[in-house]
């Protein structure tokens, strides 16, 4: 993959507010005569099928990172404390600390915490409340849940070469890729990255999921694998990361290892839509179960989300798949979150219940990695491991839950203005 950072600041421009024709000119970047455009970022790019610019705040430029995080006190969460091991999720905060470490508000509690080693769990909750604050995460209209589902890392059966049984290939980052780290030249779009390819003086939208099936030379060349299921290789999509299992009965690690900008859209809800399945009976199980018997329709609902995701190769013996943060993450104890409102790498206590049951499932986790679909403040995707087993609990979580960040004591929260 090429990264570049923007030197051109009409594509910046055109980015701020909105004007994104499919193909930029120089003479298309003019939006001064769209002024109510900043607040439409999103629709617009949805509008014009430009590179996704992910969910950017209406009021972008006054957005507080973590600014729906409030200060709550230890009494609120002792129901979690004193119910949960707090020693099973240990190691997933080890890992994080392999990397906040290196960070000033995080380095005295992960010195501290390498320095405990193996702890009880009456030890961390000691340790927890020693050196952090807690935080309750809120949305905007008051409420205090939010949406809960899960992930896990599937196991597909494929091969290194093409053949009848092994047809869906599975791409590796193509070259022409593109990346714009937006923050490079705006702070306040930290989150935000631009990504596309370049044909002469243009950066033009990268190739939807859409012209990506509808033609195997886009990508030829790009193959890493190829499996044996298509349901199984958009789902690996989601998932984020996966096994490929070869008929020798070696098994081999992949991991994201980007995408192609363009926004990720649910092919549930387009099935839904569509009244192929209902909005109760939607799962990941329901919509392979449709797929296997519908498979003339299935190529039209798979390329309703033009998001495309690309892999790469990890080392074996991993204890996990590796995560957003860089580190390994753990069944169980690893949670995906949206970035712009809890902090990478950061132990959260979740409080909701297990899928399809109201038995509590309230934990110490880590926030450790992040995913296409998980949007807000409070919205999480929780780590059930590998295999068909954590793929059934995963694919039919949809639970409501509420969750509490614990943020060092040196770590400094700005806090959101009042309107």
């Amino acid at each position: 993959m090429k990264k570049i950072w923007l030197g051109l600041f009409c594509l910046t421009l055109f980015l701020l507010v909105g004007c994104a024709p499919n193909k930029m000119n120089m003479e298309d970047c003019k939006c001064e005569d769209q002024p109510e455009a900043k607040t439409k970022i999103e629709e617009k790019t949805q509008e014009c099928n430009v590179v996704e610019v992910k969910e950017i705040d209406k009021d972008n430029e006054n957005f507080i990172p973590y600014s729906q995080l409030r200060e709550s006190g230890w009494y609120e969460v002792e129901f979690i404390l004193n119910q949960d091991d707090l020693s099973a999720a240990w190691p997933a905060w080890i890992n994080s600390c392999t990397t906040l470490i290196h960070q000033k508000p995080w380095k005295k509690a992960c010195s501290a915490a390498n320095s405990l080693g193996s702890a009880s769990s009456e030890e961390i909750q000691n340790y927890l409340k020693t050196h952090f604050t807690l935080y309750k995460s809120w949305k905007d209209d008051g409420a205090d849940t939010g949406l809960i589902t899960g992930y896990y890392q599937p196991i597909l059966k494929g091969s290194r070469t093409p053949s009848k049984k092994y047809s869906t290939p599975i791409y590796k980052t193509p070259v022409d890729l593109i990346t714009v780290d937006l923050s490079e030249l705006y702070p306040e779009m930290k989150f935000k990255r631009l990504r596309g390819k370049v044909e002469g003086n243009k950066l033009l939208p990268y190739f939807s999921r859409e012209e990506i099936s509808s033609n195997e030379n886009l990508l030829k060349g790009n193959e890493l694998f190829w499996v044996d299921n298509a349901v199984e290789a958009f789902f690996l999509e989601i998932q984020g990361s996966g096994i490929i299992e070869l008929e020798d009965g070696s098994k081999i690690p992949i991991g994201y290892a980007d995408q192609n900008g363009h926004p990720y859209r649910s092919m549930g809800r387009a099935l839904i839509n569509a009244g192929e399945l209902t909005k109760d009976t939607a799962s990941m199980q329901s919509i392979k179960a449709w797929a296997n018997k519908n498979k003339k329709k299935l190529k039209a609902f798979l390329d309703k989300n033009p998001s495309f995701v690309f892999f790469r190769e990890l080392e074996s013996g991993l204890a996990g798949p590796i995560g957003a943060q860089g580190v390994p993450i753990i069944a169980e104890r690893s949670i995906a979150i949206d970035r712009k409102y809890i902090p990478m790498g950061a132990p959260v206590l979740l409080a909701t219940t297990f899928p399809n049951s109201t038995n509590t499932l309230n934990r110490l986790v880590i926030a450790q990695d992040t995913g296409g679909a998980i949007r807000g403040p409070i919205r999480a995707d929780y780590y059930w491991g590998s295999g068909p087993e954590a793929g059934a609990k995963a694919g039919a979580m949809k639970q409501q839950g509420n969750i509490w960040v614990l943020l060092p004591k040196e770590f400094k929260l700005n806090k959101k203005k009042e309107q």
